[in-house]
Order: C-alpha cells, then sequence, then structure tokens
C-alpha cells in the first residue's frame, strides 16, 4: 500500500484535520493508498525537546531525502517566545512535567533548558522539510472561480497619501552586504575581533552573504518615519516577519518599540531593568512583566500619554482588544500585513476601527522595493480588477536552507563593537565588516545544487506557460550579482527556445509584472526565498482573496514532493471563533488540492489506473467544490468547514460512482447516493452545534477525543464515511 504523509500541525488547519482525514483515508484506502499523520505541532515538537515524544521532524527530514516521500504539509506555527510560553503552560496544566522557559538563564542548567527549546522557536520546519524549490500558483479553475465570484478590492482615494517608507544608504542589509561564491569545500569561521562565533561547513560552489544592520541607522530611520508620518497626517505601522526571521527581525522591532516610546523607556530604564523587560517581546510582554509592580498604572499611564500625544496614530491588529502594531512581535508578519495594505486601498485601522491611510515602515530595502512599488502602483493607476486581472505564478529558491530563511544559526547581535570576518580554513579573509555595538550581523548561504534545481524548474515552467519568465535579481546587490552569474552558466545547458526569459531587479520586475496583470497576461516570477514568500501572498490575495488557495508543490531534490497547503496568518482568529461560537470558517481548499496533487504523484510512478480514476474523480470533485460555491461561510450559524468536507465528500462518491472504474464505481455508487439522500439531515447535524461554546481540551494540544466529537457533529455523515 502507497503511503502518503499529512502533517499533523497547530490551530485552524489542525481542527479541520478532525474533520477531513476520516474522510480523505475512507476514499484513498480503495486505491491502496493510507493517508498517515506526523506530528510536527508546536506542541509535539515541545514534548520531543523535553523526551516526551517522538522526534517526528527529525523523522520527517529524512523521509524527504528518499526518492518515494510524499509529505502533505498544512501550515505550522513559526513560534515567538510568547506563543512558546504559552504552549510550554498549556502542556504544563495537561500534567506534563516539563520546565518553564528560561528568558533570561541564569545559570548553565537553565542554559541547557534554554538550548533544548530553541528549536522549536521560528521557523523550526519548513528548513527541514523543504529539501526542494517551490512550484506555486493558481489552479486554473480556482483562477476562474475567483473571476466568476470577484471578492472586494478597496479603491484609492484620488490623491491617496499612502507609502512605503525603507532605509537607503549603507545602514541597512541591503547596503551593507557583500558575496563570494566558494571555489572548493571547506570551514569558514565567523567571529568578531578575533573571537570564534561560529564555524560551517561551506560547500564546493555555494554563494555566502555577509551583511549587517546598522542599528544606529535603523534607530534614526524609525525617528524620521515617525516625524514624516505625522507631518503627513498618516497612520504609522511597521512590517517586519518576526516569526520567519526569529532572530533578526524581533531585534528590529524592540527597537521600533522603543523609538516610538523613547519617553517611557528611558523614564522607566530601572524598572524595566528590574523586571527583565525585553522590547522584542512587545507591549503585551511588557504588561505581563510590571503586572503587580508598584508603577504599573503608572507605566500604562505613560504608555497611553504618548498613544494620546501629537505622534501619528499606530496600526492596530485588533482594534475591537486595543492591540497595536506593538502588540506582540509575532503580530507582525509582513507577507501577511502588507496585502492587506494594499487591498484596502492604502489603509490600516486605527484604534477607533476606521480604515485610515498609512505609511507602511519596512526597513530594509532588499524586500521593501517590491512593497513600496506594489502600494505606489495602486496609487498612480488606482485598484485591480479581480474580473480581468491576469496571475503571477512563482518558482522559488528555497531548498536546503536557502538564503535568509536558513541564517538563523549564522546571526549574531554583536555584543561589542569592531571587526567581523568571515575566514577561509587556509586563512584568507573573505569578508570583513566594522559594526557598532547591538549591530545585527548575519550570513545567508545558497548551495548550488538547489540553485541548479531552481534554473532548471523556471525553465520548465516557462515551456509548460509559455509566458514571460523573469528572474527577479538586482546586478547592485552582492548576493544577486553572484546569482546572476550562476543563472547565465545553467540556462546554456537548458532548452530555451522560443522562451522570453529575463533577469531584472525587484523594482523593474514588480513593473513588468504588475503591467501584465492588468493587461489581463500571466508571468512567472523566478525568486529567492524570502521574496517567494512576499509574492506568493500579495499577488493570490489581490488575485484570489486568500494566499491559502494557491497550489503549491515542492518537487523534492531526491526525487520525492512535497504539497504545501497554504498560509496559516488568520488561523488564530479562526480559532478564536470556533471556540466561542462553533463555527470554523478555515477553507481546507488548500488541502483538496494538495492532495489530488499528491495522489497524482503516486499515480504518475506507479502507473496505477485505479488510482488515476480516484485523482481524476477528486479533481471533478474540487471543480464541483468551487462551482457550487461551497467554501465555508464567516458567519456563525452558516455552513463551516465541515460543511464544505462533506460537499467534497458527496461530490468525490458521486464522480466515483460515474466513473470509468467499475469496481469504484461499485463501491462508491451507495456512499454517494446515501450522501445525497441524506443531504438535509447531515447539514442540520453539522449545524447543530453553531452558536454554541467548544471545549476542545487545549489550544496548542487539544484533546483528540473532544476535538474530534466538536469537528465530526454529524452521525449520519460519520456513518456513511467509517463504513466506506
Amino acid at each position: 500500500m502507497s503511503k502518503i504523509i499529512w502533517s499533523k500541525i497547530d490551530e485552524a488547519p489542525a481542527l479541520a484535520t478532525y474533520s477531513l482525514l476520516p474522510i480523505v483515508n475512507a476514499f484513498t484506502k480503495a486505491a491502496g493508498v493510507d493517508v498517515v499523520t506526523s506530528d510536527i505541532s508546536l506542541a509535539g515538537r515541545v514534548l520531543a525537546a523535553m523526551g516526551l515524544a517522538e522526534d517526528e521532524l527529525s523523522k520527517l527530514g529524512k523521509i524527504v531525502l528518499q526518492p518515494d516521500a510524499n509529505i502533505i504539509k498544512l501550515p505550522n506555527v513559526s513560534a515567538s517566545i510568547g506563543q512558546l510560553k504559552e504552549c510550554i503552560a498549556e502542556l504544563q496544566s495537561q500534567g506534563f512535567d516539563i520546565p518553564d522557559f528560561p528568558e533570561n538563564p541564569a545559570n548553565e542548567q537553565e542554559e541547557a533548558v534554554r538550548a533544548k527549546y530553541n528549536p522549536c522557536l521560528g521557523s523550526a520546519v519548513n528548513p527541514v522539510l523543504r529539501e526542494g524549490n517551490s512550484d506555486r500558483r493558481a489552479a486554473a479553475a480556482v483562477k476562474r472561480f475567483a473571476q466568476k465570484h470577484p471578492h472586494r478590492l478597496k479603491a484609492y482615494s484620488e490623491n491617496s497619501k499612502a507609502y512605503v517608507a525603507h532605509m537607503q544608504g549603507n545602514g541597512d542589509f541591503y547596503g551593507n552586504e557583500k558575496a563570494v561564491t566558494m571555489d572548493k569545500a571547506q570551514k569558514v569561521t565567523i567571529a568578531l575581533n578575533g573571537n570564534e562565533l561560529i564555524t560551517i561547513d561551506a560547500l564546493d560552489k555555494e554563494i555566502l552573504d555577509g551583511t549587517y544592520m546598522s542599528i544606529k541607522a535603523l534607530r534614526s530611520f524609525i525617528q524620521k518615519t515617525i516625524d514624516d508620518a505625522k507631518e503627513r497626517g498618516v497612520l504609522w505601522s511597521i512590517h517586519l516577519k518576526a516569526t520567519m526571521m526569529k532572530i533578526s527581525d524581533p531585534i528590529m522591532f524592540g527597537h521600533a518599540l522603543e523609538v516610538f516610546f523613547a519617553p517611557v523607556f528611558e523614564k522607566y530604564a530601572d524598572v524595566f531593568e528590574e523586571l527583565h523587560v525585553n522590547a522584542n517581546l512587545g507591549i503585551s510582554d511588557i504588561e505581563k512583566k510590571i503586572a503587580g509592580h508598584a508603577k504599573e498604572a503608572e507605566i500604562l499611564a505613560a504608555f497611553k500619554d504618548v498613544v494620546d500625544s501629537d505622534n501619528p496614530e499606530i496600526a492596530m491588529v485588533d482594534s475591537d482588544n486595543g492591540k497595536t502594531n506593538f502588540n506582540a512581535s509575532n503580530d507582525v508578519i509582513i507577507d501577511a500585513s502588507m496585502p492587506v495594505v494594499v487591498r484596502e486601498g492604502g489603509k490600516q485601522w486605527n484604534r477607533n476601527g476606521d480604515a485610515v491611510e498609512c505609511v507602511a515602515v519596512i526597513p530594509d530595502s532588499t524586500y521593501a522595493l517590491f512593497h513600496e512599488e506594489m502600494l505606489a502602483d495602486c496609487v498612480k493607476n488606482g485598484q485591480y480588477d479581480v474580473t480581468t486581472m491576469g496571475s503571477m505564478a512563482n518558482v522559488g529558491l528555497m531548498a536546503q536552507k536557502a538564503e535568509e530563511y536558513g541564517s538563523h544559526p549564522t546571526t549574531f547581535e554583536l555584543a561589542e563593537a569592531g571587526t567581523v570576518t568571515v575566514t577561509a580554513e587556509d586563512g584568507t579573509v573573505l569578508m570583513s565588516f566594522e559594526c557598532e555595538k547591538g549591530d545585527i550581523w548575519r550570513m545567508s548561504r545558497a548551495k548550488d545544487i538547489p540553485i541548479k534545481d531552481w534554473v532548471r524548474l523556471a525553465v520548465e515552467r516557462g515551456q509548460i506557460e509559455k509566458v514571460p519568465v523573469i528572474f527577479w535579481l538586482d546586478e547592485n546587490r552582492a548576493h544577486d550579482a553572484q546569482m546572476i552569474l550562476k543563472v547565465n552558466e545553467y540556462l546554456k545547458d537548458l532548452d530555451t527556445d522560443g522562451l522570453d526569459i529575463q533577469i531584472m531587479d525587484v523594482t523593474s520586475a514588480t513593473r513588468f509584472t504588475n503591467a501584465r496583470i492588468r493587461e489581463g497576461k500571466n508571468t512567472i516570477a523566478v525568486t529567492g526565498n524570502v521574496l517567494r514568500d512576499h509574492l506568493t501572498d500579495m499577488y493570490p490575495i489581490l488575485e484570489l482573496g486568500t494566499s491559502a488557495k494557491m497550489l503549491s508543490i515542492v518537487p523534492l531534490l531526491a526525487g520525492g514532493g512535497l504539497y504545501e497547503t497554504g498560509a496559516g496568518g488568520s488561523a488564530p482568529k479562526h480559532v478564536d471563533q470556533f471556540l466561542k461560537e462553533g463555527h470554523l470558517r478555515w477553507d481546507s481548499l488548500g488541502e483538496f488540492l494538495a492532495l489530488a496533487e499528491s495522489l497524482r504523484f503516486i499515480g504518475r510512478k506507479n502507473s496505477d489506473a485505479k488510482l488515476a480514476a480516484l485523482t481524476v474523480a477528486l479533481d471533478v470533485a474540487n471543480d464541483a467544490y468551487l462551482g457550487n460555491n461551497k467554501a465555508p461561510s464567516r458567519k456563525c450559524c452558516e455552513p463551516d468547514n465541515k460543511a464544505s468536507h462533506f460537499f467534497v465528500a458527496q461530490y468525490w462518491a458521486k464522480a466515483l460512482a460515474e466513473g470509468e472504474d467499475t469496481e469504484l464505481a461499485a463501491k462508491f455508487a451507495p456512499v454517494a447516493a446515501s450522501l445525497e439522500e441524506n443531504e438535509a439531515k447531515i447539514m442540520e447535524e453539522l449545524l447543530s452545534i453553531e452558536g454554541k461554546e467548544q471545549d476542545i481540551g487545549g489550544y496548542y494540544h487539544p484533546d483528540d477525543a473532544k476535538a474530534e466529537a466538536a469537528m465530526r457533529p454529524s452521525a449520519t455523515l460519520n456513518a456513511i464515511i467509517d463504513a466506506i
């Protein structure tokens, strides 16, 4: 029997799995495919770190190196320190004997505990599983549905003041970057003033980048954006990715918080030092730290005074509950927040819940240039037309921890001023940097085999789609200059006849792509890892309403397949609604599409007619799901995620009953009939929990029995599915 591994993860998609997976297994087993789970949730990883559970992530890290790997990967939590502490507290409350997270280790024992927990922070899962490059695009049926049922994009005002602000000159990562391509495999040492920070094993032909963010320049830049926002009368907001970039971006977030609330941090510096306040964790953590302190009320009033002063308004992440853009670093996820700014007409929400024009502050110009041009394009040309706009497909370099998303082990907040050197094993200094205390220094890496595969995949997609293939590479950026040399070399070995392949800097590539999109034309963007993330949220949110509807395929270098199912940025709000009123608005379309591709992969490998019939029937079901608009409603007491699973099961069974495989037709004809005949009763049972609070036994670590009961409330549907 063939096997698909379905990741057990967190939040809304984890809840959806309790309802969907029994249906999936009932259908796939009929064609000899077993779908099994692997727990890579934050809670599962915490328990594994403490020796109380199997290390499923490490196991999957070995499986992705095998030619028959087949994994459906749902979005998981990239945990901040605050989320990790919440997860640990929940597990402790459930009886698990695990220690607290030592935020400020005071001895060797606490240092050891911290070291065990550290791998659970940030993007712990993706670098392990992404042993291939990314192929993300909108499925044709999804694009047709979006154009037929367009979601709403907000118009821009005639003289919109919205804009993106970023650093310029030599202060940011872009301006300070240096890069080399290794001419042989050898050890490379990063040192500060001659003292080793880390030694790595660099590979032959690997690109190494070194760069740093000047904290002095960053703080000056932040203050300037605050002053400019006040002068222009726009809302102020910071946009980073403190989840994925778990070392660098929380530090930048903390500096922004300290600058905006400088009077508070100056006046209460002694109290904050006493309480181990860490600005990187945001105001919510500060509120917890000062709770019960003699000056608690005074400090809270001081924060409020800054907000109420003549400073610009701060963007809110939750106006209803008074949570600002500074609430917590993990609330700030640029690839989720910036598409909203563009979608909403250059606006974000203030504390009154009003959408007002804003300045989006993105310190590092490396990626800010993309968002700057996206917003400027809409300010100049107006909002997009969902019914006619074209598509952006993306081929992204991400295999083997490519570029910034793999830089965590080589990122440092410098403890002293001086010289950072990158030195080869033979003593050759490859790069050096003069830095100040507190600067953020990091090295990113891009290995040669993934780069070659990335170029191959881009050409392959170009041959299939017959549209321009644009490599987003800037010859003035040190890293990209090295990449361009490789791209030009590897293109010579591929069949590019008739293809339009160009290399453009970020601003030019954005303009080129947007002009085509406005004309209803499609373009393939070939990008590095971070831009991949930004583009494959921005464009799908504008085109489709959500990035969760993108087809996301990772052809693994070893020959297997990893199928990702969309973004989870809104998943916490989905869970909150479900717990409050039994309604889960998570759309499992990403899972439906990923499953079809996963089954297709097995079918191609094994030339299995029965499996091919099962896959074709699922394609029909997915088309029917879209065509009949069975996506979950956002409103309580209307069909939700559970109902969407029922309809896919109904359409899938019907397609099998009417299919060419006689054995499957005979098996599923009575199933299709039962699902159709009992539709009214099943819907009544599914809606029976709507409007009622739900107890699933935990947020990060639900009780399986409770969660399954909440997500499978239809006895009639369960009986039909379980009897297949």
